[in-house]
């Protein structure tokens, strides 16, 4: 029961932190911004947010950065909105895996494109 309960829990927190980043935190640093999963641990203190940045290496960091000053800010709001006992810690985590997942897509392309000139010639 545990497990289901911080699973939807961590579901909640995706919707409320997306709906929060995206109209009420006015921090410029933090650009376009995608939330990708949130754990919640088994006694729901604590949350995980793994986010997805798109842009260069420096607007990542800066965006990171604004999301750690940001964070009080952001839980105080998701206490206001969600009723639990204990208001989760949020600990945000930067998650390359779309970017992996574009890199290997460009790779299986070039790899198609190689064989498809092999075959014509």
């Amino acid at each position: 029961m545990t497990k289901n309960r911080a699973r939807r829990l961590g579901e909640l927190l995706k919707e409320e932190i997306s709906e929060i980043l995206l109209k009420e935190v006015k921090d410029p640093r933090i650009g376009f911004v995608s939330l990708t999963d949130v754990e919640v641990s088994g006694d729901l203190r604590h949350a995980k947010v793994y986010v997805s940045v798109f842009g260069k290496e420096e607007e990542k960091e800066e965006t990171m950065a604004g999301l750690e000053q940001a964070t009080n800010y952001i839980r105080k709001l998701v206490g206001e909105r969600i009723k639990t006992y204990h208001t989760p810690e949020i600990i945000f985590r930067y998650d390359d895996s779309i970017e992996h997942g574009v890199h290997i897509s460009k790779l299986i392309d070039k790899v198609r494109q190689k064989d498809k000139e092999r075959k014509d010639t």
